[in-house]
């Protein structure tokens, strides 16, 4: 592997679908869910396996950097790349490029979430060897999950011609993006056998990748490059803030949609058996962490069961509660302290309606 191969870990987001636990403060790639390490720790030691910290960055907003260099000391502090405020991943990866194609204009780069839970690691730094190895023909590459059912949650990435193998996977070239479809659409693609979920991971040439968003996005390129102009200098804080508000608001999207999606080279690993999930509600959780003999998720609680299955109880903070179920099937019960969320596991993607109605209600305390 090369010495100018860099991982970029994507941990600005605020995983409201986790509320009430992810927060404001506290938001989802801080949060120990397993109750012993934060999902950007795991991340972390995850990339430590084939990246020094010295070549790993962290793209995150400037509320949430105290917080995550306490949780990595080991990565250097000017690794932290912050946006003044969040403003989707396309303005994120593209000044994380700009300010590692100052650094090293050879190098590749693998983006990664911070909130994603991978149970095959092993499989997962086999797939970034490989995408290494494409990148470096000037494709960008992306990794694509095997869909074990018709989900609707996700984007869907269309595989075409075969490229070859790589460390013994076979990649090919993207035919198309897919945004996420209805059920219908998502049953058909499922049933193709030539689809896979959009993992949102993509590795490329900082070069190539630059040279795309010139193409495609040369406003959002115009403002980068004024930042990167100001990297390092005495005057970098104060031109960041100018430039972030500068970029305009077709500019703050999805490098999805902003760049993959009419990008020339584009490659795929589908990766099987990786075990992964994004973590993007309370219901994932029962697909990553261990349940009792009913089926039920405790954590932090005591929790006095009563013919309950299949739920899942969290209790936040320093307080000895008790709680009890009694005949309960297929909740989600979440008590932080100041908020107590109940909700059946079927409808627990209304937890974003909770948001807008917390924010359109002025209680910003509670986000």
């Amino acid at each position: 592997m090369s010495e100018h191969y860099y991982a970029m870990i994507m941990a600005g987001g605020g995983g409201t679908r986790l509320w009430p636990l992810s927060r404001k403060v506290r938001p989802k790639q801080m949060l120990a869910l397993d109750g012993e390490h934060s999902l950007f720790q795991i991340t972390v030691e995850r990339l430590e396996n084939i990246f020094p910290p010295e070549r790993i960055l962290v793209a995150t907003g400037a509320s949430q950097a105290e917080a995550l260099q306490a949780q990595a000391p080991q990565i250097l502090q000017e690794n932290f790349v912050l946006e003044p405020y969040g403003r989707n991943n396309a303005p994120a990866i593209g000044m994380t490029a700009t300010v590692l194609q100052k650094r090293d204009p050879d190098a590749v780069m693998a983006v990664v979430t911070a909130d994603h839970y991978i149970k095959n690691v092993d499989l997962f730094l086999q797939s970034l060897r490989a995408a290494e190895e494409i990148a470096q023909q000037g494709y960008l590459v992306t990794l694509g999950i095997e869909p074990t059912h018709a989900a609707t949650g996700f984007g869907y990435i269309q595989q075409g011609g075969e490229l070859g193998e790589y460390e013994g996977l076979t990649a090919f070239e993207v035919k198309r993006f897919k945004e996420k479809p209805d059920k219908a659409s998502a049953e058909k693609m499922l049933a193709s056998g030539d689809h896979a979920w959009n993992s949102g991971m993509f590795i490329w040439r900082v070069d190539k990748v630059l040279a795309e968003m010139q193409s495609q996005m040369p406003d959002l390129t115009a403002v980068m490059q004024k930042i990167g102009a100001g990297w390092g200098g005495s005057e970098q804080e104060k031109i960041l803030a100018k430039c972030w508000d500068e970029i305009a608001d077709k500019d703050a999207t999805s490098i999805d949609f902003g760049i993959m999606e009419g990008a020339e080279k584009v490659a795929m690993i589908p990766v099987q058996n990786l075990g992964w999930n994004d973590v993007g509600s309370w219901t994932s959780l029962f697909e990553v962490l261990a349940a009792d003999k009913d089926g039920n998720i405790v954590q932090n609680a005591e929790h006095l069961n009563i013919d309950s299955r299949n739920s899942l109880v969290h209790v936040n903070g320093e307080s000895e509660r008790l709680v009890v179920t009694i005949g309960v099937e297929g909740l989600v019960i979440v008590d932080t302290g100041d908020v107590l969320l109940v909700c059946s596991k079927e409808q627990d993607q209304q937890v974003r309606q909770v948001i807008q109605m917390l924010k359109e209600q002025n209680k910003d305390k509670y986000l």
